[in-house]
């Protein structure tokens, strides 16, 4: 029987205006995290701190999967984050140091154009993307997030900015809207999490991709009365903002999950929840205990961090998984859920952690992760971890002073999660499996775009964990 072309015609327009729809609900949205210089120990799921309550961020663990080995691939902000948005290693195209205070406005400061973001992936695979906060990847129009893979962008550029002013205290790096300065603000944290949901109430029909990079809880200490008021019982004035600030990202938190649920969105929605290094703890009061060490150190105060996964339906919830992993992971794992096949062009560090957490693969998804930051160079392997610091580094653990002896340390992570005795002396072959694995991943690495700053100066490749010279020549 012959259809009428009316008929025909209506059967193809309802087709096209599905098919979207239908595209969309196949694959997840990705919601991206980021806290900045959050410590290990504040979370209440990470069950060292209570003092903060953190409900909303607890929640993604407790209806997901949290790894208490979850690290990242730098120490400090803007190579941790060019780490994560890239899927490799930092030091693979020159990203080892943030930029020299001063000096950051220089023209070479900023995320490698030859490399592709995670904004980049999602814009090819179909994906609508958004940032929202705290960029600190270069100052230049070609290293805006625009540029990078992303069709909308509310935040600022640099490393760091106020909270309470659309311009930073030097009057410089406006928050903007694409590319407009804001003229009014209210507080960032707020603001950046408004904007997500925003972004995520205007694009529900399609798949989504947002980063949602809050400039909380770094420096400078500042909140608005709303916050302060629920820590009356914190004397301290600089703890007491730190709370606040702290209870206002998980707020912030809270109204993007209460939108996924809102909107039916929460079952196909592939969250991530991470801090881009540990805490400073004499900045902020940030707690990494009970790890040794905090931000710019390769202790894994300064490079373990919360971090936890949320995929309602597709990963198990309320699950503990000991097993490490980085931020590396989030790019490969995020294309895998979307169907998007990884090019092997495209050299990721990073692995697809989904079928580790389905059960479909057991065993560990890294055999070694590695870090360089100037001076400093750790490799971690199973449960051993083997790290160089010059003997310029001063830890405070405690409130006391411990120096860092000279050479290469190793520790069993298992049975010394503060790095307190060094076993190098008894397990000889270790430090050689380990150190020898260190120096041939180094060997794909460039030496640093730019210089770093103090102690961790460094001629990049010419690091070796075989040789102690290269460690141990600047005071």
């Amino acid at each position: 029987m012959k259809r009428p072309i009316q008929y025909v015609a209506a059967v193809l327009v309802f087709v096209a205006l599905a098919t979207p729809r239908l595209l969309a609900a196949s694959r997840p949205n990705i919601l991206v995290i980021v806290a900045d210089d959050l410590g290990w120990g504040e979370l209440g799921c990470q069950s060292f701190s209570r003092q903060i309550p953190t409900p909303n961020i607890d929640s993604i663990a407790s209806n997901g999967v949290r790894f208490t080995s979850g690290y990242v691939a730098a120490p400090i902000c803007s190579p941790s984050r060019a780490g994560f948005i890239t899927g490799r290693y930092p030091q693979r195209f020159g990203h080892e140091f943030n930029p020299i205070p001063g000096k950051g406005t220089t023209a070479n400061f900023g995320l490698s154009v030859q490399e592709s973001t995670i904004g980049n992936r999602f814009k090819d695979a179909g994906y609508v993307t958004g940032w929202f906060g705290k960029s600190h990847l270069g100052f230049a129009p070609r290293f805006h997030p625009l540029q990078r893979g992303f069709d909308d962008f509310f935040g600022f550029l640099s490393s760091t900015h106020t909270y309470l002013a659309v311009a930073n205290a030097q009057g410089r790096d406006p928050i903007v809207h694409g590319t407009t300065p804001v003229t009014n603000l209210d507080y960032t944290t707020d603001a950046f999490g408004r904007e997500a949901v925003n972004f995520i109430e205007t694009h529900r029909a399609e798949p989504w991709l947002v980063y949602l990079a809050f400039n909380a809880v770094h420096v400078p200490l500042e909140s608005t009365p709303k916050y302060l008021a629920r820590f009356p019982g914190i004397e301290d004035t600089k703890r007491r903002t730190f709370a606040a600030m702290t209870s206002a990202m998980d707020d912030a938190v809270g109204e993007v999950l209460s939108k996924l649920r809102q909107d039916h969105l929460e079952e196909n929605t592939l969250i991530f929840f991470f801090s881009d290094n540990g805490g400073p703890a004499k900045g902020t009061t940030s707690n990494n205990r009970p790890l040794r060490g905090f931000k710019g150190q390769l202790w894994e105060g300064g490079i373990r961090i919360p971090f936890m996964m949320q995929w309602k339906g597709h990963i198990p919830a309320g699950k503990v998984d000991d097993r490490p992993v980085i931020s590396l992971d989030v790019l490969p794992t995020a294309l895998a859920a979307a169907g998007k096949e990884i090019g092997p062009a495209w050299k990721l560090d990073g692995v697809n952690l989904l079928p580790y957490l389905t059960g479909e693969k057991s065993g560990q998804p890294h055999d070694t992760l590695f870090w360089r930051y100037g001076q400093q160079i750790a490799i971690r392997g199973g449960d051993w971890k083997l790290v160089k610091a010059p003997p310029w580094e001063i830890l405070h653990v405690e409130g006391t002073g411990k120096a860092s002896p000279a050479g290469a340390q190793l520790y069993n992570l298992a049975r010394d999660l503060g790095e307190e005795t060094d076993l190098a002396g008894q397990n000889p072959a270790k430090v050689k499996e380990l150190s020898a694995a260190w120096d041939k991943w180094n060997t794909h690495n460039i030496d640093p775009s730019w210089p770093g700053t103090g102690g961790n100066r460094m001629n990049g490749k010419k690091g070796s964990m075989q040789k102690g010279a290269e460690l141990n020549d600047d005071p």
